[in-house]
């Protein structure tokens, strides 16, 4: 009974009696579904976090988050989502209830859900969006692969969205890697079954942070300045998804800043000591 409580009926301060009763039905599946370690991660972190996971199947979409959400003891995440899964019937409202960001680079191939699209959206970049939750309290899920990844063995490379977000903000984040893959001689990711999931410990960037403030300071996206923004935000996320490689068991061919880049770059990447500092596989 005390397994259950902890699982299913946890308290659930930051959510109004419908949410925590909506909630608790998306945590029924996850008592056999799910398997996770390293919750304490997110359990003991307070305010404003960017999540961080790799991305296998459309499952994962709804179960992952809803998992995360009540070991944050209800504290919402919004994940950032395209927008055509905001408009499906039923699911759109328990997406809602988690207050994503929408994105809306991408059409439907249903016609009856580009029907719905809007007409007009924000006019402010998914970034800033991002961005402007965290410095309310927030905290904000991604993909940083960007789409489904059905690779058994390897991850794709991060857009660099997630270091602008990480960067700009200040915000540490937490690694979660999801392992949806079965079969021993042939294996393949699994559109349906049991999901491992392995929470990381937070990840800082302050010494990149400080460095791409500095960048930002210009006040633009081009020129050296830009350019020196955008290697910033890479070198972040291809950081994010070493940590994950070593959650979710998938590899990772990303690579870092060269040393002449670095030394382009000035001091802050060079001295970042970034084989040093961090535990490339932290479990």
């Amino acid at each position: 009974m005390s397994v259950l409580r902890e699982k299913l009926f946890g308290a659930l301060p930051f959510l109004r009696p419908g949410e925590s009763l909506l909630l608790r039905l998306l945590m029924i599946p996850n008592l056999f579904l799910l398997h996770a370690e390293g919750i304490e991660h997110i359990r003991q972190h307070q305010g404003a976090l960017i999540v961080a996971c790799n991305h296998n199947n459309a499952f994962e979409s709804l179960l992952v988050p809803a998992f995360l959400v009540y070991h944050s003891a209800g504290r919402k995440i919004s994940f950032v989502i395209d927008w055509m899964f905001g408009k499906v019937p039923l699911l759109g409202h328990v997406l809602n209830v988690m207050e994503p960001v929408y994105v809306y680079h991408k059409r439907s191939t249903s016609r009856f859900l580009e029907s719905r699209r809007p007409k007009t959206t924000c006019s402010k970049d998914t970034v800033s969006l991002c961005r402007e939750r965290l410095r309310n309290g927030m905290r904000i899920g991604i993909f940083p692969e960007g789409t489904r990844n059905r690779d058994p063995y390897r991850l794709l490379r991060a857009r660099p969205g997630v270091g602008h977000i990480a960067l700009g903000s200040g915000v540490p984040v937490l690694p979660v890697g999801i392992h949806c893959v079965s079969g021993r001689k042939r294996k393949k990711v699994h559109e349906f079954g049991k999901i491992t999931l392995k929470i990381g410990k937070p990840i800082r960037f302050d010494d990149l942070s400080e460095a791409y403030r500095i960048a930002d300071s210009s006040g633009a996206l081009s020129g050296s300045k830009g350019n020196e923004r955008k290697v910033l935000a890479q070198t972040a996320a291809d950081r994010i998804m070493i940590r994950i490689s070593g959650l979710c068991g998938k590899s990772f061919t990303g690579h870092l800043p060269d040393m002449n880049t670095q030394n382009k770059m000035g001091d802050f990447l060079k001295n970042d000591n970034l084989h040093n500092k961090e535990e490339i596989c932290p479990v």
